[in-house]
């Protein structure tokens, strides 16, 4: 079934686990992370990010995980991750997206402000939860490159929740997008200063590379969803590898896809045990 976050988030932080957030870019991986989920009886959230939206087509995005989530029997949220362009955003929202990010971290404190609220106020007509962020998190994920990384100020949070109503706060601690070139530096006491500050669910971008210990101690101190995508690109492209060596001159590319299909889904898998979320399925339906 396809729902929003909220009930999702709200029961994650309320039984300590996080919600399983994968980016997808093909109906392969896509289908992939949906058969994990109901496998391990998750709830999970599919991440598209603007570049996916314009490979694939936005009302084919829409159209396939509605699909997919219509027979999965589990809570299948659709999201809109780190998008900066506000029509696309409204679009998104209109056409049936049950969740938005809406990443203005790159504009000045009230500006982001402004334009995260904007956003609540549209979803709210199309019952459509919204993630923003406060901080600036760095590396690169498709088309979006921050300008460095600034970690998020703790005593800004407030505010921010305040006077946006968002739902969801993706927050800089010191992870990154993409492959980590040395050992994540996470800073768990800024993670604790802000848990305190507010309620509102705390998102983790930057999944890829760190250990099940990390994963674990964040979601411990407060960070309800989980987000996971450089990791799934890296995989399903190594399978595809793998099956054109190991194939040879096979002609149905449904044989290298599925092959693809199934190494996606069994590292989702991994990570749903990980995060505590297999399992808990019934606990996140509206």
């Amino acid at each position: 079934m396809l729902v929003n976050s909220k009930s999702m988030l709200a029961d994650a932080a309320k039984n300590g686990y996080g919600v399983a957030s994968f980016n997808f870019n093909s109906f392969e991986d896509c289908k992939g992370i949906v058969e994990a989920a109901v496998s391990k009886r998750s709830p999970v959230i599919l991440m598209a990010t603007s570049t996916t939206v314009r490979y694939i087509g936005l009302h084919t995005v829409v159209g396939m995980v509605g699909g997919m989530a219509k027979s999965a029997e589990v809570p299948v949220c659709l999201h809109l991750d780190h998008a900066t362009d506000m029509q696309l955003i409204f679009d998104c929202i209109e056409a049936g997206f049950s969740s938005v990010m809406i990443d203005a971290s790159r504009e000045e404190y009230c500006r982001n402000i402004e334009l995260t609220r904007r956003v609540v106020e549209k979803a709210k007509d199309f019952d459509c939860t919204v993630e923003g962020e406060l901080g600036k998190i760095g590396g690169h994920e498709d088309d979006f490159i921050p300008d460095g990384s600034e970690l998020t100020i703790p005593q800004a949070v407030p505010r921010f929740v305040a006077e946006t109503g968002l739902d969801a706060l993706a927050i800089a601690i010191g992870t990154v997008h993409g492959f980590y070139t040395s050992d994540p530096q996470i800073d768990f006491p800024r993670l604790e200063a802000i848990r305190v500050l507010t309620d509102v669910p705390l998102v983790l971008h930057g999944g890829t590379g760190l250990t099940t210990e990390e994963f674990q101690k964040c979601i411990a101190m407060g960070m309800s969803k989980i987000n996971v995508g450089t990791e799934i690109k890296h995989v399903f492209s190594q399978a595809l590898r793998n099956a054109i060596t190991r194939l040879g001159d096979e002609m149905d590319p449904r044989r290298y896809l599925e092959i693809a299909t199934n190494d996606c889904r069994e590292i989702v898998m991994k990570k749903m045990q990980i995060f505590g979320c297999a399992g808990k399925a019934e606990g996140s339906k509206v």
